[in-house]
């Protein structure tokens, strides 16, 4: 039975650059899975808890940094409370800003997984053609004569960079587009609490906490 190990050394020096993408893009699928956990990005009951301070006249400079720090939801709320006083399209404008920091850091390693997904099968393509070249020019080097036998074992040992790169191509995006989808639906839970909170904050609406209205 052929083991991983001689399938890996059968298909050259090409299955480096795949394994090497196959490596990059697991690191990114676990990491960004770990950061883009609903409860760290939107933290529930956060506007909630934001409006109990406001209310409680307990809204600090302190309280502030520690909601910036807190999440990348309350790194927004905090921009748009830090601005407040000075009216509702300086608030929104400041959430803006703020958001599109946010954005871009939860975007962060997604167009690399990206890359490696519409790489890995172009490598291992290549590596296939280039086990086929080397396989003709033997024999045309030679005065063997090609029999189906020998041809189709040298085939098998170049379609296998093929199929590794598939094997890495394909994992890639599904997961990059399901990290995608994540990101979006994140962006928009983020963009309703802010909504929220520029409203509240500039009288137009109330707060429900814990089922009763503020």
């Amino acid at each position: 039975m052929i083991t991983v190990w001689e399938l890996v050394k059968s298909g050259g020096w090409m299955m480096l650059p795949i394994i090497l993408s196959s490596i990059v893009a697991m690191a990114i699928v676990v990491e960004r899975l770990w950061t883009l956990r609903a409860s760290r990005v939107t933290p529930p009951h956060l506007l909630g808890q934001v409006w109990m301070w406001i209310k409680d006249k307990q809204l600090t400079s302190d309280k502030l940094k520690s909601l910036r720090a807190d999440s990348p939801l309350g790194e927004i709320l905090a921009a748009g409370l830090a601005n407040s006083r000075h009216g509702r399209e300086i608030m929104k404008e400041c959430i803006e800003e703020a958001a599109s920091r946010v954005i871009h850091e939860l975007e962060r390693y997604i167009s690399t997984l990206g890359t490696i997904a519409a790489m890995a099968p172009l490598l291992g393509l290549l590596g296939t053609v280039l086990g086929m070249i080397d396989i003709f020019s033997a024999f045309m080097g030679s005065q063997m004569t090609a029999n189906a036998s020998v041809l189709a074992g040298g085939i098998s040992k170049a379609l296998v960079t093929t199929a590794a790169g598939l094997m890495v191509g394909i994992p890639a995006v599904f997961f990059h587009r399901f990290l995608l989808r994540r990101i979006d639906e994140l962006v928009v839970g983020m963009e309703q609490e802010a909504i929220k909170l520029v409203e509240v904050v500039q009288g137009d609406r109330e707060v429900e906490v814990a089922g009763v209205k503020a």
